[in-house]
């Protein structure tokens, strides 16, 4: 399993060639910058490793209270932490589920405290009538650079894995022998 270093390493590397590619698809800057954000984020901080206390969980500071229930649903290394698209899947939606969660109690407060109408299910569903509707390009170029920010770390999890597993695998036979 690669170490949290390794981890940021390969998405600094893998980064510009994620820039690039998605510059030489789109034609479009913003759009690159959404993948490549998305990516970056996803590789320091929204990875399959929010599931233990590691390296993209500390980088959550004060806020990495809200990962607390995500540790305790998902066994590190599961299909619903570091499964390919479920993983990200998975994180996205505990996230948007926490925030609206967070802001809506928040705003239920301030309600109470000063009066003022608020519907939130208005609004819900006027965000998700954005990002189907008027962003949905971008939601989708956003959702790339989440879940390939996420593939690196899965799949040099798998290799990491792999190499270790032939190495004990060789050592074992020259000690036989």
């Amino acid at each position: 399993m690669s170490s949290g270093p390794t981890h940021d390493r390969i998405t600094l590397w893998i980064l510009p060639w994620i820039v690039f590619a998605t510059y030489l698809a789109t034609r479009n800057g913003e759009l690159t910058l959404l993948m490549a954000g998305g990516f970056f984020f996803s590789g320091l901080m929204f990875g399959p490793d929010l599931d233990i206390h590691s390296t993209q969980y500390k980088r959550w500071g004060i806020l990495r209270w809200i990962w607390l229930p995500y540790r305790k649903l998902f066994r590190h290394r599961s299909l619903f932490s570091h499964g390919l698209i479920i993983g990200t899947l998975i994180r996205v939606v505990y996230l948007v589920v926490m925030v609206f969660a967070i802001a809506i109690f928040l705003i239920a407060i301030a309600q109470l405290l000063f009066g003022f109408p608020w519907n939130w299910q208005k609004f819900i569903l006027k965000v998700i009538d954005l990002l189907t509707n008027k962003y949905s390009t971008e939601a989708i170029i956003l959702w790339l650079g989440l879940e390939l920010g996420a593939m690196s770390h899965s799949v040099s999890d798998w290799i990491s894995s792999a190499v270790k597993k032939q190495r004990k695998k060789a050592m074992g036979k020259k000690k036989v022998t």
